[in-house]
């Protein structure tokens, strides 16, 4: 045998195997996706999302207490409003007594040190469940649908929110959060993570269960990408780059590796993020209980594979079995 052939002696030791990966999934590297709902003392469970749940502001206490104790760094919030007046523009979204703007102040106030990324979208506020304002035609008006994200936005900032995070899809969104933010004194006070790469996926299904937030016509295969998209997901990404994105994600993240990794190329001194979204933590779950595999192995297997894409935070319901998983 060739010299050169013989690679194994290289990763013959557990220690020397690690030796192998270029980064390390660590607890800072985790963000939990939660959903927030109006109503104050709310734990509900989502069925089609085994071991998550909606929560009420006066559960945050008992629920965040014992994963920041544990190494939780970051949450990212999604808003769930059962008892509000949805409209055509999504009203609700900004309401200084909403679900969103509530939590915010509460998780800034028990868990100061704890870093608030929020979710900003109009669908779960909207009267017709889409993510943008629409034409009297039926077509989505991008200009005022940009406009209405980013009032939101700074409403998030404004409550104290760390991060901004629109994954709405709308074209120029960025830009207009970014100005949004700058001109109102948020420039430097708030990150803007852009959900560059996000494609019009079936594993959003568990999601749209917990938030409500399923249209209520149609699709959104207008404005988000097709998953056959790859030269669209480049433009977008350096779209939104150019627009004043801080981090760039793409979504969903385990069948859009490829995709990772264009950004990865395409935005080399931006953190990258990926979001490994419902659908793709359901399907884990439900192999492990079917016996086809190790929960902790396979998650841990997706979640790795992300990272060695590229990725430095990865968005995962996973995100409190890793606290414990990486401690052992």
């Amino acid at each position: 045998m060739d010299i050169s052939s013989v690679l194994q002696g290289g990763y013959q030791h557990p220690l020397s195997r690690s030796w192998q990966a270029q980064r390390t999934l660590t607890k800072s590297m985790l963000m939990y996706p939660i959903f927030i709902t109006d109503e104050p003392d709310a734990h509900v469970e989502i069925p089609s999302l085994p071991g998550q749940a909606r929560w009420g502001v006066n559960k945050l206490e008992e629920f965040l207490g014992p994963l920041v104790k544990k190494g939780l760094r970051s949450v990212i919030l999604f808003g769930v409003p059962l008892h509000c007046e949805k409209d055509d523009r999504g009203s609700p979204a900004d309401d200084p007594n909403g679900p969103v703007i509530a939590a915010v102040r509460k998780i800034r106030s028990l868990f100061p040190e704890l870093y608030i990324a929020c979710d900003v979208c109009l669908c779960e506020y909207t009267s017709h469940g889409h993510c943008g304002v629409f034409r009297s035609d039926g077509s989505i008006d991008t200009t005022p649908s940009a406009a209405r994200i980013a009032e939101v936005a700074l409403a998030y900032a404004r409550a104290g929110a760390h991060c901004v995070a629109p994954s709405d899809m709308m074209d120029g969104r960025i830009k207009a959060i970014k100005r949004a933010l700058i001109d109102n004194g948020y420039g430097n006070r708030c990150t803007l993570m852009a959900y560059s790469a996000k494609f019009a996926s079936a594993l959003y299904g568990p999601f749209r269960d917990a938030a409500g937030s399923a249209p209520a016509f149609g699709d959104r295969k207008c404005y988000q990408l097709p998953p056959t998209a790859k030269g669209l997901a480049r433009r977008a990404i350096k779209r939104d780059v150019a627009e004043g994105a801080d981090i760039v994600m793409v979504k969903p993240a385990l069948p859009y590796l490829d995709v990772i990794q264009d950004a990865k190329e395409l935005a080399p001194d931006h953190p990258l993020a990926a979001y490994q979204v419902s659908g793709e933590y359901a399907m884990v779950v439900a192999g492990a209980r079917a016996g086809v595999y190790d929960l902790k192995t396979m998650a841990f297997e997706t979640v790795e594979s992300m990272v060695r894409a590229g990725c430095t935070l990865i968005l995962t319901y996973f995100t409190p079995q890793f606290l414990d998983w990486l401690d052992e």
